[in-house]
Formats: C-alpha cells, structure tokens, sequence
C-alpha cells in the first residue's frame, strides 16, 4: 500500500515536473518565433521602403532610426544608440578633453505642451565656463542660439553646445518658473576633474570634494587623506554635491578607503554571470577608525556618488547633510556595434550593504539643510542682474578683488538690485579668474556650514548610530498613511 502511494506521488511528481518543464519550454520557444516573426517584419519593411519610397533613401538613415527607436521604445534614458559623435563624446568625457561649456545633462524623450522636454542641467563641472557663469543643477536649458530645445534630440544638443575651444554659444536658462535669461559662453577645453581638497581655515577639519569618479580617484583621495594626516585633521567632510557619478569600481576603492568589512555594493541582473558583490577588504583601509564624517550630498548627486553615500550611510560611517540625492540605481554598459558606434544599455541594478535600490527614489539626508534660494520676490530682479552684463564687467575691471572688496561692490549692487547680499558676493567672486583655485565657499554654502555644526554635536558617534539604514527609510515610507504619517515602524 505504501508503496503504491510512494510510486504515485513520485509519478505525480515526474508529471509535474515534465509539465512545468514542458511549459516553460513552450514559453520560450513562443517568444522565439515571435521574435522571429518581429525581426522577419522589420527586414521586410527595411526593403520596402528601400525599394518604393518616393526619393532613394540612404540606408544608414533607416538603420540609426530603427536603432534608435526601438532603444528608445524601451523607456529607458540610459539605454540609447550612440552614434559616432555620441561615442566620441562618451569617450572624451570618461578620458580626455574636449571643448565645451562643461555640463551634464538630461533630456526626456518625449515633450508635451504641458510639460516641454527642455535640457536639465543635472550638475556643472568644477572650473568650466558653465560653473564660473553660475549656472546651477535644475536649471534648464531652453533654447540654444534661439533655437527651442523641447525638439531636439539629445544629439542635437550635445552637437551644438560643444564645438571648437574659444568659439562661442548662447543659451537661454529657465530657473525656477519664472526665472529667464541668457548666456553667452565661449567654449573651453574641458578637462574630466576627480578631487579637491583643503583643511577647512580656523578648524580641524579636512575637506574633499570629489567632483567625479575616475580612475585616479582613489590615489587623489589618499593624497588628500595624507596632506589631513599631516595637519593633524580630528574630522572629515566628503562633499559630493553635484558629482553626477563615473566609474563604479571608482566608488568602490573610495568606500574601501572607510570600510574595513562587508558589503560595498552589490550588482544584481537577470543574467547570473553579471551579478556581482564588491566587499571591503581590511588592508585597504586607510581612515582612522572612529573620525567623524559628513557627507555632504544633493540632487546632482547620482550614480556612483550614491554608491558611496549608500556605503557609507549603511555602515554607519558617514552622517548625511544637505539634499536628497538623484537617484539613478542602474549600471550601464557599452556595447561597440563597430568602430564608430554602439549602444549604451542598462544591464543591472545596484543594491547597497542593506540589499536597498534606491533607483528614481534617491537617498535622503539625515539632517535635510537647503542652500540659498531665490525668493519669488527676487526673480526678476536676479533676471535684470543677469540680463545686464554688470557681473563679468565688474570682474573684467578688477579681475584681483579681495573679499573685502567683493563685500563693497555687493552692497553698491544691493541698492539697484535688492537681493541678498550673501548671493551677490557669490555671484561676482564665480566671475574672477581666480575662481577656479576656490576649494569651498563658507561665506555662501549653507550646508558647509550645517556640516560644521555637526562635529559640534557632544555625541557624533551616537548620533551616527541612531541614523537609519537605507531599507529602514524605505520600509518606513512604505508604512505612510495618505496623510504622511507614520502608522508603524520597525
């Protein structure tokens, strides 16, 4: 009798199995012919036009449109043809030199009337003519040289911002709602920055700024760690506001740097042999163990900025000042489809040590701290200042300023153009050309400041602890009821 049972439950089993097996086999070999059906369609469309339409058609037209469009139709703003401008572009920006204004940017693929796809300044690149003219992330670009940008493609843009060094563009900026003006910027060459560095005068404290993730971010990143070491730094602010990312193994040597055990990053896709997890190794270690750290982060931060403030936040190294960052939690990868071309498509989504993605959510600040903003008040008469030349010709005039001097001229501009004083000094000490040897600005930057503060604190280190993982804030918005309170929590 039991064996009887055995045998039919072994059967059943087998039936089961041979059927499941049958099935998923079913499945994929429906999707097969179906994309071979898709695929037979595109060629047989690819020829008809080719053969009837009214005008004789180049060939490489209808194959970068289809490439386009069916990347494209996958939603994806990271996962694009690049052509051979666009993969030279790439290659310049991750390796060497090019003349341009020196900005990241987005562009959304479709416009609306109601919501235009204008270009997005996603962050300036540190000494370039776009940050020395104070062009800002969030600011958007709406037309250039006159022309509207809601429809042009991302080639389009790139194609006319860049250009030979010392030719010029004019650009027109949308900040806020109601703020507009123009900008006329010559071209410079533009070199791929990594770091900054600086002991913060009058403290104890060092102060980098990682402005990209290169190959020699790591090395950089020791330099200033031991240029601390040797002024005797009791406190570290790693700020990487506006640092649109770079390379991931980049992210993860600095993060070694901090964590002498655990996860770092770990990379998940679909495709097994892609999934990869980076833990930190203890001889990698260099920062003393213990030495408070903020992080100061923002909007502009993304990629592998985020794999760093994930590190770190999840292993209670680092306290988290300023802005929530952008949130981009995908890796990409270049495919060359031939010398001069290829695709870039996402592979594979990272996690950080608490196994959180945090793509299009972004990762909040443990103290939440905004720069200076312009009041509704101020915008038209911060477009006048714009508009009317006075910043570059005041700078032109007397190119060697010192901040006492900068504070003076504020004040004369204040009575003609009623904004905050503070932002004025900024906005003229950005147009001396001794701007680019500024490693922070404290008069300015709000969140330096809170950052400071910070180390006041009686009890960093339990004040580093109490901080939540990034699963615990994702799991507690979860939580939220409509009105934004929390109904449980951990």
């Amino acid at each position: 009798m039991k064996k009887n049972l055995f045998r039919k439950i072994i059967t059943s089993v087998f039936f089961i199995f041979c059927f499941s097996q049958c099935y998923s086999d079913t499945l994929t070999n429906d999707k097969k012919l179906q994309s071979y059906k898709y695929m037979k369609t595109i060629n047989s469309v690819f020829d008809f036009v080719q053969q009837n339409y009214v005008e004789e058609i180049d060939p490489k037209i209808l194959y970068e449109g289809a490439l386009k469009g069916m990347l494209n139709a996958i939603g994806d703003p990271y996962t694009l043809y690049l052509d051979a401008d666009a993969m030279r572009d790439l290659t310049d920006t991750t390796e060497g030199t090019f003349g341009g204004l020196g900005i990241y940017i987005t562009k959304p693929l479709e416009s609306t009337p109601t919501k235009p796809a204008y270009v997005e300044i996603s962050s300036p690149m540190e000494d370039t003519p776009a940050s020395r003219a104070g062009l800002q992330s969030g600011d958007f670009i709406i037309a250039i040289n006159g022309e509207p940008t809601p429809d042009m493609t991302s080639d389009d843009v790139l194609e006319r911002l860049r250009g030979p060094v010392g030719t010029s563009v004019t650009i027109t900026i949308l900040r806020g709602k109601n703020i507009k003006f123009d900008i006329n910027l010559t071209r410079a060459l533009i070199e791929v920055p990594t770091i900054k560095y600086s002991m913060i005068e009058g403290t104890s404290t060092g102060y980098v700024r990682i402005i990209q993730f290169t190959p020699e971010t790591a090395k950089r990143l020791q330099d200033a760690l031991d240029s601390f070491e040797k002024s005797n730094y009791n406190s570290l602010i790693i700020d990487v506001r506006d640092n649109p990312g770079g390379l991931m193994v980049s992210a993860v040597e600095v993060a070694d740097k901090f964590i002498d055990e655990g996860t770092i990053v770990d990379v998940k896709s679909r495709l097994l042999f892609e999934n990869q997890k980076f833990s930190a190794k203890k001889e990698n270690t260099t920062v003393k163990k213990g030495i408070p750290i903020v992080m100061l982060i923002n909007n502009g931060a993304a990629s592998a900025s985020e794999i760093l403030a994930g590190a770190l936040k999840d292993s209670h190294l680092a306290y988290l000042v300023g802005e929530k960052t952008y949130g981009k939690g995908s890796v990409q990868q270049v495919v060359p489809l031939s010398n001069t071309e290829g695709i870039k498509i996402t592979m594979a989504r990272y996690y950080s040590p608490s196994d959180t993605n945090i793509d299009k959510i972004g990762i909040p600040a443990d103290l939440e701290v905004k720069n200076i903003e312009i009041k509704p008040e101020e915008e038209q008469t911060y477009t006048d200042l714009y508009n009317s030349g006075i910043l570059p010709e005041i700078a032109t005039e007397n190119p060697n300023m010192t901040e006492k001097e900068i504070a003076k001229k504020a004040k004369e501009l204040a009575k003609t153009y009623p904004i905050e004083e503070r932002l004025l000094r900024r906005l003229i000490r950005v147009q001396l050309p001794n701007s680019a040897s500024i490693v922070y600005d404290l008069d300015y930057d709000n969140q330096l400041q809170a950052a400071l503060d910070v180390f006041k604190t009686k009890d960093f280190n339990s004040l580093l602890k109490s901080t939540k993982s990034l699963k615990e804030l994702q799991e507690e918005a979860k939580q939220k009821d409509e009105n934004g309170k929390v109904v449980a929590t951990k």
